[in-house]
């Protein structure tokens, strides 16, 4: 977790959600409904340029995160995930947990529950429009004097409802906390790094087709909802159980 995402609304509807401008230019990939490791995304950041003042943008970046010490491009996609438990400690991760975090909207993100001879996937949202704001980093990866920029999603035990679903989540960050995760001047982030239970109490669950199980697969009809047997349901929670 997290290991696909849905992200479909243009730069310029971003730009306007988060308070940003698009620095996208041409490079803005289009609407995709089953984002996997090493597609390219949409990040918001916040920089200050030289004798500039600080911007929020709209940024192009390549998912799963690559040390700017690596070798080459190849664990990519086995880093597209950063644990926000250890995120400050682990050398790949540290330095950009500290000086480049990013925000990487979303209109929600697909998990798989295990079950009986398959697993169901979820689509996790807010259902109403409104994008999700997971926590993201960022490193910059340069070959031949051209630069890569790549990003990891953070991730947290999960809460809530969440929790019958999967064990882990992603970092979503309530609208109050987008400007103290972006700050470039900020050194510490350690305070935000903890799941916050009002943003997962207005999630939604939603059972989806496995036509998702398929990266080969990318239209809207993935996100819709479907229904369960009760074979399929999940396992009733701890306050749920009689």
């Amino acid at each position: 977790m997290c290991g696909r995402y849905a992200s479909t609304k243009d730069p310029a509807l971003l730009a306007a959600e988060f308070d940003a401008v698009d620095g996208t230019g041409d490079e803005a990939p289009g609407a995709d409904y089953n984002i996997a490791p090493t597609k390219h995304v949409m990040a918001v950041v916040e920089r200050k340029p030289e004798d500039e003042e600080l911007e929020r943008s709209i940024r192009v970046m390549r998912w799963g995160l690559v040390p700017h010490w690596a070798k080459d491009l190849s664990g990519a996609a086995k880093m597209i995930n950063a644990r926000a438990e250890s995120v400050l400690t682990k050398p790949a991760y540290k330095q950009s947990a500290i000086k480049r975090r990013c925000i990487l909207p979303a209109e929600g993100w697909y998990e798989w529950q295990p079950g009986e001879g398959r697993k169901q996937p979820y689509f996790i949202t807010l259902g109403d429009g409104a994008s999700l704001a997971m926590a993201g980093i960022w490193s910059v990866w340069w070959k031949d004097d051209v630069p890569t920029v790549t990003c990891a999603v953070l991730t947290t035990d999960a809460i809530g409802a969440v929790t019958e679903v999967h064990h882990r989540m992603p970092l979503l960050l309530p609208q109050d906390r987008w400007s103290a995760w972006l700050d470039p001047t900020s050194l510490d982030p350690s305070e935000l790094l903890a799941p916050d239970p009002s943003i997962v109490d207005a999630l939604e669950l939603r059972p989806v087709s496995t036509a998702v199980n398929s990266v080969k697969n990318n239209n809207a009809s993935l996100m819709d909802r479907v229904s369960l047997t009760e074979d399929e349901k999940p396992a009733p929670t701890l306050f749920e159980q009689s």
